[in-house]
């Protein structure tokens, strides 16, 4: 271990260290005050003469008297396969007034690139009991879909109902939950560990918490730790670990604060030019390990600023991931619950994780009639303002009919509502028997003939 007493200057979360001896990019460094408090770092850039830190805790008390050592190691997360039930600190440490975790190793949080030959192709289905993601933006083991959403919306309900009703079906396998929240406020925290205890849920779950009021450079870290912890779940122990972290723009906004300590030259709207880069190096550590039995599949969670989708948060997400799904403010307003609109919304791996021995034979066509009747009716909606719903035709009158109910019935349940597929299914084929089966265009003759009017009686079809 290296020691230097030789900081010349502190910017923020930064120390500027002169060095004499070769320092590792990301090096774990641990400082020691004056007054005998220790803090951690990692170095986040080198040079012949100098070395930037970023110190994970406040910097209160550092001054030039101050010693800083380099272990010549990088952050590490201890990992375990008795870790279900633990509450930690966005940087690993115990927050539920349990013990250290006695590791049976210890993994470098930046993770291990999976080689693209050996990814096996996501195709199973993950069952959230949510009726707009599972029947019409269906999550995949291995897929990394983001939730997009706005200040003020329902997320973080929708996510705690993920991590509570989310599992694997049709096999007796092992069934994980690696939650992890970032730069959140006390009673987000509250409600969170409230809703875990009260539900059962933490008992299969690791939990990381960074609070509002931590250090924002801890955010760089805590995501990682919690993929580490997934990937070591996963591909160590067989689980099919399901990684939700909100609010990834908080982490973001972690990376723009360091940007500008360093003085770097800003890209979009201020943030690093490197963010495409980093985000990349978070999303990419979902997937199926050909030879492995566990996967790890993320949900990020993230708040579009002014519900602007352009903003280079949600943009570039967007690029790196297999779909979004969007949280709507218009939904919300109406008081529907989730509030989730899947007109925007996109899942790239849909066809390959539902159908027959998976789902469903009848999910796709189903999926894709629905879609475009609910299409259909929101733009007779505009139109109704216009002229009136008397001046409609026969037709347009239900497909307007059908949009309300669509919202009202498919989107529409309760937050303890856990609805298996079959359920969500059968609900779609109640809203399309209210439509002419000759406006069912989607769906082959086969299939009408096995699943249309099996639901509720239709409305009149004159």
């Amino acid at each position: 271990m290296r020691e230097y007493k030789t900081i010349n200057k502190i910017t923020g979360p930064l120390l500027f260290v002169e060095k004499t001896k070769p320092v590792g990019y990301k090096e774990f460094v641990v400082i020691n005050l004056p007054n005998g408090e220790t803090k951690r770092g990692q170095v986040l850039e080198t040079s012949k003469d100098h070395v930037i830190v970023q110190v994970f805790e406040n910097t209160q008390g550092i001054d030039k008297n101050t010693y800083v050592h380099f272990s010549g190691e990088i952050i590490q997360m201890p990992v375990s396969g008795a870790m279900f039930g633990r509450v930690l600190s966005g940087i690993g440490k115990p927050l539920d007034g349990g013990r250290d975790i006695i590791p049976e190793d210890k993994r470098n949080i930046q993770g291990e690139v999976i080689n693209p030959y050996s990814r096996k192709t996501p195709d199973e289905f993950i069952q959230t009991g949510i009726s707009t993601i599972d029947g019409m933006n269906t999550l995949v083991r291995g897929q990394k879909l983001p939730l997009f959403s706005g200040s003020g919306l329902p997320h973080n309900d929708i996510a705690l109902q993920i991590a509570r009703q989310a599992t694997v079906r049709g096999e007796e396998e092992s069934f994980a939950v690696v939650f992890c929240a970032i730069g959140i406020t006390q009673e987000e925290a509250k409600q969170f560990m409230n809703e875990f205890e009260k539900t059962g849920a933490l008992e299969r779950g690791v939990i990381f918490l960074n609070l509002a009021s931590d250090p924002s450079i801890e955010r760089i870290i805590t995501p990682r730790m919690a993929l580490t912890t997934a990937e070591f779940l996963a591909f160590e122990y067989g689980y099919h670990v399901l990684t939700i972290m909100t609010d990834m723009t908080n982490y973001c906004e972690a990376l723009l604060e360091i940007g500008a300590a360093r003085e770097e030259v800003p890209g979009r709207r201020g943030y690093p030019g490197y963010l495409y880069t980093d985000l990349a190096t978070l999303y990419e550590r979902a997937g199926i390990i050909k030879g492995k039995k566990g996967s790890v599949t993320q949900l990020p969670i993230l708040t579009m600023p002014g519900d602007d989708k352009t903003h280079p948060v949600p943009d570039l997400t967007g690029y790196i991931t297999e779909g979004q799904i969007f949280v709507s403010r218009n939904l919300h307003r109406k008081n529907i619950y989730p509030p989730i609109d899947v007109l925007p919304s996109l899942s790239r791996l849909m066809n390959s994780g539902i159908g027959h021995k998976k789902t469903r034979e009848d999910h796709k066509s189903l999926s894709d009639q629905l879609y475009s009747a609910y299409a259909e009716g929101l733009d007779l909606r505009g139109l109704a303002t216009i002229v009136g719903k008397d001046a409609l035709t026969r037709r347009d009158q239900r497909l307007l009919s059908f949009a309300d109910s669509f919202e009202n019935t498919f989107v529409q349940q309760g937050k303890e509502e856990n609805r298996p597929i079959e359920t969500t299914l059968d609900i779609g084929w109640d809203l399309l028997s209210k439509l002419p089966e000759n406006d069912l265009t989607r769906i082959s003759s086969e299939i009408l003939k096995k699943y249309y009017g099996r639901g509720e009686p239709a409305i009149s079809r004159s």
